[in-house]
């Protein structure tokens, strides 16, 4: 994967769109998980929130640059 993309020449990180894939993947595990009910066992929602974001950034970087 290369570090910068020239997007009409602007350089943007290479792991933005690692980074919109894993916000779509947490957005939709997100309403899931809210939707179940899951949250109300969290101690603070938005810390599990981001945690999950968290894993899910790291699991698909670890992933791609391998």
């Amino acid at each position: 994967m290369p570090r910068e993309i020239d997007l009409f020449g602007v350089l943007i990180p290479g792991v933005l769109p690692v980074f919109l894939i894993s916000m779509v993947l947490q957005g939709v595990l997100d309403h899931a998980l809210s939707h179940l009910g899951a949250y109300r066992h969290s101690w603070h929602p938005a810390l599990a929130r981001l945690c999950l974001f968290v894993c899910i950034f790291s699991a698909l970087l670890i992933t791609l640059y391998q």
